[in-house]
């Protein structure tokens, strides 16, 4: 792979084209072999259009988990052609996600992807204590936003799985989120930790975890990239701000990962961003055995690509990690 992919920064304060940073990422990962997913209930449309879209790219190895006969439908309503790809029968989507999760288990599937489910449903199976995928690791769901006016691709985290994390939870979502932007080949991982403000306040306890975080990375309990805050949303991302409040700090307006307070806070970012200043958000699950792709009815077809190439990158450093832990 390339020393340095699809997510390099651009020129500061150029706007990119549309998708740019997402072309190169798909592009990257186009490089590496075919992922083996498991699709757990792929049963309308748009999730049965997605898992074949990536493998027409060369992205996944699609494994249809469901009810034959609503796949079948899915397919005759969308007039895609299923009959190459491996199918796993489940009488529901329950069953889907308990299979999927089985086929990862057993060595099958080296991914999951949900289909047409609920994400509790798929997390269930995931997080089950006997037969699931946990780690000792939180699980954290990250966004890696393509925002055009925004010269880096952001990583937002958790917005979707946790909803009022510990200091403990965030310190495991931090950790992921830097691993996942190792993994994207980042020049660097530039971690904010996102409060109202960029001083501690003891009346604001996102403003003390945030401090906490930083000294943690300190000591070496976080590593991988560089922890600040408290910084404000503003200070963040951007350098002007950072310097009218005369912040001195290598991530104080250049922060490539923003980590949010709770799953409030950062499901506001990212509809914000998504709604007010047409970014693409790729989602991803990190910290079960394998990667995770949660996509939505409302994603583009890119934003869907662009998730199946994140876990595609993510799976790739995970197992080169694995093998130098053998070495």
């Amino acid at each position: 792979m390339p020393a340095s992919i699809a997510l390099e920064p651009s020129l500061p304060h150029a706007q990119a084209p549309r998708h740019e940073k997402y072309d190169r990422l798909i592009a990257a990962a186009q490089a590496l072999p075919k992922l083996r997913v498991a699709v757990a209930h792929p049963c309308d449309e748009a999730s049965l259009g997605a898992a074949l879209e990536a493998a027409e790219l060369g992205l996944i190895e699609p494994i249809l988990v469901g009810p034959p006969g609503k796949i079948a439908a899915a397919a005759a309503a969308a007039r895609l052609d299923i009959s190459a790809l491996r199918q796993v029968g489940a009488a529901h989507s329950h069953d889907a996600a308990a299979k999927a999760v089985e086929l990862v288990r057993c060595g099958e599937a080296d991914a999951l992807m949900k289909g047409s489910l609920h994400t509790d449903e798929l997390m269930s199976a995931v997080v089950a204590r006997d037969t699931g995928l946990r780690t000792a690791r939180r699980i954290s769901h990250c966004f890696v936003m393509d925002v055009p006016s925004h010269p880096d691709p952001l990583i937002i985290t958790d917005a979707a799985i946790n909803i009022a994390p510990s200091l403990e939870d965030k310190s495991h979502i931090v950790q992921n989120a830097i691993d996942l932007a190792n993994a994207l080949k980042f020049d660097e991982p530039r971690v904010a930790v996102l409060s109202a403000m960029e001083t501690v306040n003891p009346n604001v306890p996102s403003t003390i975890e945030a401090a906490a975080l930083c000294k943690m990375a300190d000591r070496g309990q976080i590593t991988g990239g560089i922890v600040d805050g408290p910084l404000a949303l503003d200070n963040a991302i951007d350098l002007g701000s950072a310097a009218i409040k005369h912040i001195t700090s290598p991530v104080a307006g250049r922060a490539n990962i923003l980590v949010v307070p709770d799953l409030e806070a950062g499901n506001m970012l990212a509809k914000s961003l998504t709604f007010l200043a047409g970014a693409d958000a790729a989602g991803i699950v990190l910290g079960a055995r394998v990667p995770i792709i949660l996509t939505s009815r409302a994603d583009s077809k890119t934003t869907r690509l662009a998730s199946c190439a994140v876990a595609s990158l993510l799976a790739d450093a995970q197992r080169a990690m694995a093998k130098a832990v053998e070495v």
